[in-house]
């Protein structure tokens, strides 16, 4: 189920983060993730956050909208593929948002967004920490 998160809850997003990661990003480097994983915790205040909790309460995924922008999707790698990320993107689209980044090295979330009805729509040669990660800039356009 989607649910709100508090601050004092951010630090169970690091392992979620983590594990969609490694499962997704072959392209980076441990030092890359290490540096990432130092950064990520400044980024949870300046979105808004709606994570995916199990019927326990543990929380699989979450998602971060900065006004139409997606800024951030990960879900735990033990729960890929069960309707989470769709779920969540679903509810973000239902906010406004309509527009995200996906690294161009990560072709499995490239054919997720694309079969939910978003279109790349620009490319930028490095990532938003001016690393060469190209970025493909993606605009919602209609379900598919």
């Amino acid at each position: 189920m989607i649910t709100t998160i508090t601050p004092q809850e951010f630090p169970a997003l690091i392992p979620v983060w983590e594990s969609a990661v490694r499962a997704t990003h072959d392209f980076l480097s441990e030092q890359d993730i290490a540096a990432l994983r130092a950064q990520i915790p400044d980024y949870f205040p300046m979105v808004t956050l709606r994570v995916w909790r199990d019927p326990q309460g543990q929380i699989q995924g979450f998602i971060g909208l900065a006004g139409e922008a997606i800024e951030m999707l990960f879900i735990d790698a033990s729960s890929r593929g069960k309707g989470i990320g769709r779920a969540l993107l679903t509810w973000a689209i239902d906010q406004g948002a309509n527009q995200l980044d996906v690294n161009e090295q990560n072709p499995q979330a490239l054919a997720f967004y694309q079969h939910c009805g978003f279109e790349v729509v620009g490319r930028s040669a490095l990532d938003g920490q001016g690393r060469p990660f190209p970025l493909l800039h993606m605009r919602y356009v209609k379900p598919r």
